[in-house]
């Protein structure tokens, strides 16, 4: 069995596991690869902040990106990273670090940047942004109302606010 099925295996597994054995798992799995190896330190990251270790995961995912990574590690290790700042309470680096990736290739991330983006807006208090993204990211996926959905989406940032509306009513 490859390295990369023997991971999947154990992610695969990891809710029937104890904490500490899972990440036991995938510290061996890690070690396997050569100490240049960004891959690693990235599958550490990710190991520790699914068990709920956020703070420790985001110097890992920074040092694994800094290592360098296969295109699609290193999409997920953006991804990853920002939703870990969002839940330390770092949601502007986050709303950053997405947006920044919004303009990386396409590939079949791209809504999950959005809707990773969306809960980082909302955070920052853009709720009105995030919503227009998270349903443009959706409309695609709809087997009717594409078109629709993806045309509200847009007009929900370019309407004002309902305060507004009223504010910009004629007086009667």
């Amino acid at each position: 069995m490859s390295w990369e099925e023997r991971l999947a295996d154990t992610w695969a597994s990891i809710d029937d596991r104890r904490e500490d054995d899972f990440l036991a798992l995938i510290d061996s799995l890690a070690a396997e690869l050569p100490p240049e190896s960004g891959t690693g330190v990235f599958e550490r990251a990710a190991a520790l902040d699914s068990t709920g270790h956020s703070d420790l995961a985001v110097p890992l995912y920074r040092h694994a990106l800094d290592m360098g990574l296969t295109v699609e590690r290193r999409r997920r290790a953006v991804i990853q990273l920002a939703s870990s700042l969002r839940n330390l309470g770092r949601a502007e680096e986050s709303v950053e670090l997405l947006t920044t990736e919004l303009s990386a290739p396409s590939d079949h991330l791209d809504d999950a940047v959005r809707g990773f983006l969306a809960l980082a807006l909302v955070d920052t208090g853009r709720e009105r942004e995030a919503t227009s993204l998270a349903l443009a990211a959706l409309a695609p996926h709809l087997p009717r109302y594409q078109r629709s959905l993806a045309n509200y989406a847009r007009d929900i940032t370019e309407q004002p606010v309902n305060g507004d509306r009223e504010r910009d009513a004629p007086d009667s």
